[in-house]
């Protein structure tokens, strides 16, 4: 019952991008009268839990590197600002971002929590703010003069058309709502993922269903009720306020808008581009809104339609809002959450330049000249700890994160029972446990040991250089070496843990 109080945030998150981000995969096709309500929100809702809890997982990495939410209070806390400030943009009838109210909800966590913010994440994640509409827009206007181009040289009957749009439509909404319930589910449950309350489970010994798959499930069925509920009135906005547009548009729409958060969405299109060599997409949520209204810009500025600039001046503003009043939000509802219900919304994180950091500092070539004079001392204030290391001259931005990620404390125990009863065995492979077994009974204060360790065992414990082809390898290797690190954790009696070295 606790569980479900603590993630009721989440689903209220869901049911707020189900009025609000799921609603825009059809709302130039509700807008123009093409499908009806009830039958755009069946599909919608449908293919929207398959996208999430098949394809979820890879969004949401890259929103977890932003900030990880390491408390259940706190992801309860920073999922309820971003509900509350999607809700209410919602209630403007604005198509605001799910994507950008929970990157702000998550800020204004790292800034109670005195975390370290990921910059090199964050900009990447805002590179797509930029992005996602200028792409959505010129995937829309290829799309439209190759369909007009069909239409000119096939002249199918009018009747005819007008069934392959309904159909058309029908078919590239379901295709959009699987990639929004795989790009976005990210937005609805990602602050959960580092404190998952629930296990994996082996479904009749057919599969297996992991924790995050029951927890992005969930969050996609709160999407779903969204979409029935509350999206009708922001698909009638998307579909016809901003400009109007005919059913063979809207189907370009659509089906623009879906490739975009494919592209943003897809491991398996990653994989592709990098095993050829080619440059990737980041995995990381992309708003749907801006993606559909980025798509309706494309098409009527090629056409010289009379856009409505007061009512694309609203959601402009939505947008340019949302991240900063998610962030206060969250920060105010942080402080109430804390002091008065007296709810742990973090956790306290350590930190210690010992000998073993200083040793693996001089192989990666950063200057230690100072380091040590910093002492044997516990830090529990990351932001100050890492201003304190970019005051010095020798070290810079990027080797003071080397160094905080490095000093980073905890406790790794390799049980025995653990590797025998808990780790998947399925997923990794025969080496990979054989040398995962050598390290039994084994503990360690920072993770970057046991990886170390791991890859001294085993080769296939090693990342590959860090190039354009081995993306997609080194990726999975992480989720298995982070998978481990959850297994094999010791949570700590008390916000101070155990010190002992491994």
């Amino acid at each position: 019952m606790e569980i479900l109080l603590f993630l009721s945030s989440g689903l209220f998150l869901g049911w707020s991008l189900g009025a609000n981000d799921a609603a825009n995969v059809f709302g130039t096709a509700v807008g123009t009268r093409m499908i009806p309500f009830r039958t755009a929100a069946i599909v919608c809702s449908i293919f929207v839990v398959l996208g999430a809890t098949i394809s979820g997982a890879g969004a949401a990495h890259t929103l977890g590197k932003l900030g990880a939410v390491n408390a259940l209070a706190g992801s309860f806390t920073v999922a309820l600002a971003a509900a509350l400030t999607t809700f209410w943009m919602t209630r403007l009838k604005i198509p605001v971002s799910t994507s950008q109210a929970i990157v702000g909800a998550i800020i204004g966590w790292n800034i109670y929590s005195s975390s370290v913010t990921d910059m090199k994440s964050l900009t990447k994640i805002m590179l797509t703010w930029v992005a996602c509409p200028l792409i959505s827009a010129f995937i829309a206007v290829v799309l439209f003069v190759g369909i007009r181009k069909w239409i000119s040289m096939a002249k199918p009957h009018l009747l005819e058309l007008d069934a392959g749009t309904r159909l058309g439509l029908l078919a590239v909404g379901a295709f959009g709502s699987y990639s929004l319930g795989a790009n976005n589910i990210a937005n609805v449950m990602g602050v959960f993922v580092p404190d998952n309350p629930f296990n994996d489970i082996s479904v009749f010994g057919l599969f297996t269903l992991s924790g995050v798959q029951q927890l992005f499930f969930l969050g996609a069925v709160a999407i779903g009720v969204g979409v029935f509920t509350y999206s009708e009135r922001v698909m009638k906005t998307v579909g016809g306020g901003l400009v109007k547009v005919s059913p063979v548009p809207a189907l370009v729409i659509v089906l623009s808008q879906s490739i975009t958060l494919f592209l943003f969405a897809s491991t398996s299109l990653e994989h592709f581009l990098a095993s050829h060599g080619l440059p990737t997409f980041p995995l990381v949520p992309v708003s749907s809104s801006q993606a559909v209204v980025g798509a309706i810009m494309g098409i009527s500025l090629f056409k010289g339609a009379n856009i409505r600039y007061n009512v694309l001046g609203e959601i402009s503003l939505g947008w340019m809002a949302t991240p900063l009043a998610a962030g206060v939000v969250a920060f105010f509802l942080l402080f109430f959450v804390d002091n008065v219900f007296d709810q742990q919304v973090s956790r306290t994180v350590e930190y210690r330049v010992d000998g073993v950091v200083l040793e693996e500092l001089e192989k990666r070539g950063i200057a230690v000249d100072g380091l040590a004079e910093m002492g044997p001392g516990v830090f529990t204030n990351a932001l100050k700890f890492k201003s304190d290391l970019e005051e010095m001259e020798s070290i810079d931005g990027h080797q003071a994160g080397v160094i905080l990620e490095l000093a980073r404390l905890g406790r790794w125990e390799v049980q025995e029972s653990v590797i025998a009863n808990e780790v998947d065995k399925h997923w990794l492979t025969t080496e990979q446990m054989d040398a995962l077994r050598t390290l039994k009974d084994q503990r360690y204060d920072h993770f970057w040991r046991l990886e170390s360790a791991l890859a001294e065992a085993s080769d296939e414990w090693k990342l590959l250089p860090d190039v354009t082809v081995n993306k997609l390898t080194n990726k999975e290797l992480e989720k298995k070496l982070n998978y481990l690190g959850r297994v094999f954790k010791v949570k700590a009696t008390s916000d101070n843990p155990d010190k002992e070295a491994g």
